[in-house]
């Protein structure tokens, strides 16, 4: 009898603890996330003499405040956003950081990012439109669940022929993790970031110093 009165306040302990660690009341403050992926440094020629501008992306959200929430289960919230609060001037610092790492055609590029119109003479404009950035968490006994989506549209304008290409992309993830972090969020958002970055470059290439789509 005494054994059983043992095993039952370990269960409750624990039940006590995860519930607490899952679903601790929120107090409305704002949680930031620095969620530009990590580029790998490689050896690289010298950029190829092609002068390319990324304009900070336009926000075309609903609501700009925030890119989402976490509701607690015993009530509140903790609500997220990017380091800067701006999803277009991340998204255009990490397209400039994949393409000066190691871009289309396996190399490094002269970028920079800049306003619109501010460098007139570039090669190739990069914009984008920027219709979904979010990130998610509610939490549930035992457990929280998080999902992030992204939809965007990218355009690049070509000087040498006046062309343009567009490409909409989008990503998702969602977990479910037993013991919150929100270092679990910023991972899920920054593999949304990473993941369109890389499917438009695969989905683009670069030829007679224009960006084209690949065939």
């Amino acid at each position: 009898m005494r054994d059983s009165l043992v095993r039952v306040g370990v269960v409750v302990l624990l039940s006590v603890g995860l519930m607490t660690t899952a679903g601790c009341g929120g107090s409305g403050q704002t949680v930031h996330f620095d969620v530009l992926p990590q580029q790998q440094p490689v050896q690289q020629a010298e950029p190829e003499g092609l002068r390319i501008v990324i304009e900070p992306f336009e926000d075309r959200r609903a609501d700009k405040q925030r890119i989402g929430m976490r509701t607690h289960l015993w009530g509140g919230t903790t609500y997220f956003n990017v380091a800067g609060e701006k999803p277009g001037a991340v998204y255009a610092q990490a397209l400039a950081d994949r393409l000066r790492a190691a871009g289309w055609l396996d190399r490094s590029w002269d970028v920079r990012v800049a306003p619109a119109g501010s460098l007139p003479n570039a090669d190739i404009v990069i914009s984008g439109q920027i219709f979904e950035f979010a990130a998610n968490a509610k939490s549930r006994l035992f457990s929280t669940y998080i999902t992030t989506s992204h939809k965007l549209t990218i355009t690049a304008r070509n000087t040498v022929d006046q062309s343009s290409t567009s490409r909409s992309l989008e990503s998702a993830h969602s977990d479910t993790v037993v013991w919150f972090s929100e270092d679990d969020v910023k991972r899920l958002i920054t593999a949304n970031v990473k993941e369109t970055v890389d499917r438009y470059l695969a989905d683009t290439t670069i030829s007679q110093r224009a960006v084209r789509p690949r065939r």
